[in-house]
């Protein structure tokens, strides 16, 4: 049993059945629209809102999404939430008050609340800081609010870009995602709302990008690419909770895998929190997985494993469970274990508190106020990625003002085109067409008039022409497209995703895709601006990466330059206009690979020698763009590196690097060091990414960047199935994305013994990088433990500045 305090087992004590029951489910009061999987068939059966009293008379655990489900006044909600939480204390017989979860993945989901770029966004910033930052605002309005949980960060590790739910993910590397998930957690734990890591374990490597379709990832996959995030959210970040995945792994629905559950959770990791159910996840093992018979077969198997709290109803848990264990099927035990977990969370959220909600409501409230704004547009900033640029951009450096700007596009005038799946916009408000956001959200096209105001330029005429819907196939707005670019002197052509649940939309949650080609007819949109003659920017807002070779390796026939931007949300046209004109630097870099094909997926910059192009295979998994690629207005050079040639295996080295912005405009760089374990007992990835630093540089400025690297950055599960740092030599470079290195990587070495006859051209990415130097691990095999540290510390020290000419 759970260790707690003698306030919670001596409440525990005086708990009827019923009453513990009722403590390890939701109710969701609100049910409109669609915002989960099967939620009307799955709800059914829930006891209407009418007669609350009725319906809490044992208690309750959760409250679901109180603000998220439907559009209410947050003032308005916030008076109802504590006259209901006194009632809870003042009605029920052990008068505990009930928790309150929301969702809060791009900004707390409900209205007229700050929408945050989506995770994704988080990962091509590179920017834990900036992300713990914007978690703890996040987590202040939800505090304010009366919220306790929020059910964010998602740290799956993406596989597929074809799956829909690539937006809520931070990227393809685990460290990046490690880190900048865990400061997502210490920023929304800091404000006193406990943060929730989903989905546990393995969702992102669903069969062929579908959603929920089973996982066929073997032991060491899972442990080595999928659990890394995970233990660090938990053993430097504190997490408070975790959910889990409602994928089965090799034919075992991981709401029922108490290996996973409690042996890899609990006894491996040592979480002590509360795990929760992903919304009707209990219920899918009778009706999605058929490992149970009945309800209550699947509440029996769901707690045994390690779930404690139902969400977001008591479908199993109450009635079904409770007549299994009169029957004598299953031991309450397990119904006291989760019980205890869930009074041990409400303890420390305050909530056994004699003073809990007796103090007044907030009737101030501003859930988009001046700091959440600036935090949202400088995430906006660091997270877009200039893909290229044949010297169009920025547009300050024009020789001539332009007079006419033809702004072009499905995604150019549409605020809800800025927004991820899990915004409230997308996620809830598309059921309510007649309300407005609630906050300012300014298009592209909104945007350009001021960002050419503050920079400076000569004010152009911008003409707006949709072009074409995001989806289907109604070519009637070319015209008018093409006659907008004709008549002017540059085009900016906004294309990408519609974020939506289930079939609304292109992108999100139950929007996988058999293509990776821009939906629609964008790409035809595109191509029609590009024949007028006119310059052409092509500016991408999406939720996953696009097939997009022809863009960038067409010539004459590609856009001038290309921006790519994850759903940037309410700070995000702004972002764009500043990027466009020159008054923002671009710094941000792909934390996912940009695929060549569908048909090459899934893939990784993580892969061995044979995951990549070889002699073996006619087909070219190559990217059009690498893991950590980004161009900028400056230029960077990597110089004077030092590492150590020696580390012991329980230990770790230093590699040092000079990094100067040779360029005449200041600039950001990420600095990014990689590795290669040269010869393993186990098939190692050609490049894996060992730590990365933003460093920001005024024109010809210098910097000294020391990377304290652990020896376990390269730990991998060996044959035993244990977690080892081995004795042998590794490559260490330092670069500015995976695909460069002065070095020649071992996926581009031939295999002497077979020679293909259709050769695959190796394309070149610009990129500058150090040579790559080896590193001896020293010792015996290192079993790596707890205490092991997970992350490497950088220090950066300024040097005199060099003089540099315009």
């Amino acid at each position: 049993m759970p260790e707690v305090s003698e306030r919670v087992l001596a409440l525990h004590a005086r708990m009827t059945l019923e009453e513990k029951l009722a403590q390890i489910v939701g109710y969701w009061l609100d049910q409109s629209g669609v915002v989960a999987p099967m939620q009307g068939e799955m709800a059914a059966g829930q006891k209407a809102p009418g007669d609350l009293s009725e319906v809490t008379r044992h208690g309750l655990g959760h409250y679901t999404r109180v603000y998220g489900t439907r559009p209410v006044d947050p003032a308005e909600r916030a008076a109802w939430l504590w006259g209901e939480q006194r009632r809870l204390k003042r009605e029920t017989r052990l008068g505990i008050p009930a928790l309150v979860h929301e969702e809060c993945l791009t900004g707390l989901a409900a209205w007229k609340a700050a929408a945050f770029p989506t995770p994704l966004a988080w990962g091509a910033s590179f920017d834990p800081v900036l992300v713990e930052e914007m978690a703890g605002v996040i987590g202040d309005s939800m505090k304010q609010l009366g919220i306790h949980q929020g059910l964010a960060p998602v740290l799956d590790v993406i596989r597929d870009p074809r799956w829909g739910r690539v937006d809520e993910c931070i990227g393809e590397d685990p460290y990046l995602v490690a880190t900048v998930g865990t400061a997502y957690v210490r920023g929304l734990q800091g404000a006193g709302v406990h943060a929730t890591l989903k989905h546990f374990l393995g969702y992102s490597a669903s069969r062929a990008g579908r959603n929920h379709a089973p996982v066929h990832a073997g032991p060491r996959e899972m442990a080595d690419v999928f659990l890394p995030p995970f233990e660090m959210a938990i053993l430097d970040g504190g997490a408070k909770s975790v959910m889990n995945s409602y994928t089965d792994i090799d034919g075992i629905p991981m709401a029922a895998n108490a290996d996973y559950l409690t042996g890899v959770l609990r006894q491996k990791l040592g979480f002590d929190g509360v795990v929760v159910a992903d919304y009707f996840a209990v219920a899918f093992l009778e009706v999605m997985h058929a490992v149970a018979a009945d309800r209550g077969e699947a509440a029996a198997l769901a707690l045994e494993a390690g779930i404690d709290i139902e969400l977001p109803t008591g479908d199993a848990y109450l009635q079904p469970l409770a007549d299994r264990i009169r029957a004598g099927l299953f031991d309450e035990a397990y119904v006291d274990r989760a019980v205890l977990r869930a009074l041990a969370q409400k303890e420390e959220l305050g909530l056994l508190d004699e003073d809990a909600y007796e103090d007044e409501p907030p009737t101030d409230i501003d859930l988009d106020s001046p700091r959440h704004r600036e935090l949202a547009r400088r995430l906006a900033e660091e997270s877009i990625v200039l893909l290229s640029n044949d010297g169009v951009l920025p547009l300050e450096r024009r020789a001539r003002p332009l007079s006419t700007v033809a702004v072009i596009g499905p995604n150019a005038h549409r605020a809800t085109a800025l927004q991820g799946c899990y915004s409230f916009a997308n996620h809830v408000l598309a059921g309510y067409p007649d309300l407005t956001l609630g906050f300012e959200i300014p298009t592209v096209l909104e945007s350009l008039p001021g960002a050419f105001h503050t920079a400076g330029l000569a004010m152009p005429a911008f003409v707006y022409a949709e072009g074409c819907a995001v989806e289907g196939d109604d070519e009637s707005g070319f015209a008018a497209a093409v006659d907008a670019a004709s008549a002017s002197e540059l085009a900016i052509v906004v294309v990408g995703d519609q974020a939506g649940l289930f079939g609304r939309g292109t992108v999100g949650e139950g929007n996988d895709s058999e293509s990776l080609e821009l939906p629609g007819l964008q790409r035809r949109l595109v191509k029609a601006v590009i024949a007028t003659g006119t310059p052409v920017i092509m500016v991408l807002l999406t939720g996953r990466p696009y097939s997009i070779g022809w863009a960038v390796e067409g010539g004459s026939a590609a856009p001038a330059a290309v921006l790519l931007a994850f759903f940037p949300g309410e700070g995000g046209g702004l972002a764009i206009a500043d990027i466009l004109t020159g008054r923002v630097n671009p710094s941000g870099r792909l934390p996912v690979s940009m695929p060549r094909s569908a048909g090459a997926q899934p893939y990784s910059y993580l892969h061995p020698v044979l995951g990549g192009p070889s002699d073996v295979t006619a087909t070219d998994s190559t990217p059009v763009f690498p893991f950590g690629f980004g161009l900028s207005y400056t230029s960077f050079d990597y110089s004077d590196y030092v590492v150590d040639p020696a580390a012991p295996a329980t230990g770790g080295f230093t590699a040092t690097v000079t990094v100067t912005n040779t360029g005449a405009v200041r600039g950001t760089d990420i600095v990014q060091l990689y590795g290669h374990d040269v010869h393993g007992t186990v098939a190692r990835p050609v490049a894996q990414l060992l730590g990365y630093s933003r460093v920001e540089l005024d024109a010809g400025e210098s910097r000294r960047l020391t990377f304290s690297v652990p020896a376990s950055r390269f730990a991998f599960s060996d044959r035993r199935m244990v977690k080892i740092v081995e004795p042998g030599n590794v490559e260490v470079w330092f670069a500015s994305h995976v695909a460069v290195s002065d070095g020649v990587p071992a996926e581009e070495a031939a295999i002497s013994a077979i020679v293909s006859e259709k050769l695959i051209p190796v394309r070149r990415i610009s990129g500058v990088s150090t040579a790559r130097a080896i590193v001896s691990i020293t010792g015996d095999v290192h079993e790596i433990t707890a205490a092991d540290l997970r992350t490497v510390a950088v220090r950066q020290d300024a040097l005199v500045r060099a003089q540099v000419s315009a």
